[in-house]
């Protein structure tokens, strides 16, 4: 049990570490998207560059922190079955929803969309507009970051979950 919980403390330790990172891009968005706002309606400038690194700050946002939000349990969920369920009860509704639904959908992503990130990186694709972001590939490879830090924190809540059905618990359970 001691390895267990080792190993999801440092898959916590892992999205914890990448979500205070890309919080950072959060800041720097908001001030990408006052500077667009200034310069097209102050100066009657725009930059296709610019609006598309807005774009590329959120989609990493949300592709690289998923992990994080649900290690934080930011993920929706149906309250109705969890808010005021037993820990017992709230352990074996986090196994079901790692195994069942999280998993899964997380192995689906990868198969399915690690051929389109393959390609997009042996030919270093880049934005279609001529004045655009050269960097779709990097883009893309976010979408391979999001699968396996998403997958990474499922294992670790399903096993949190399994250690508290178990009654094999530190007390690090989500369940609490």
């Amino acid at each position: 049990m001691r390895f267990l919980s080792a190993f999801c403390r440092a898959i916590d330790a892992v999205n914890e570490t990448v979500g205070s990172l890309v919080a950072w891009l959060t800041g720097i968005m908001v001030v990408v998207q006052f500077v667009v706002v200034i310069m097209r309606y102050g100066f009657g400038m725009g930059s296709i560059m610019t609006q598309e690194s807005i774009v590329y700050m959120f989609a990493i946002v949300f592709l690289a922190a998923s992990g994080f939000a649900l290690k934080h349990d930011a993920h929706v969920r149906i309250d109705i079955f969890y808010r005021g369920a037993s820990r017992r009860r709230k352990a074996w509704i986090d196994l079901i929803g790692a195994i069942v639904f999280a998993l899964p959908f997380c192995v689906l992503v990868w198969i399915k969309s690690y051929p389109m990130v393959a390609i997009s990186w042996r030919v270093f694709e880049g934005s279609i507009n001529p004045s655009g972001l050269p960097y779709v590939y990097i883009l893309k490879g976010f979408i391979l970051v999001f699968a396996a830090l998403l997958f990474l924190q499922s294992v670790a809540l399903g096993l949190r979950a399994a250690m508290v059905l178990a009654g094999r618990t530190n007390g690090n359970s989500p369940a609490a």
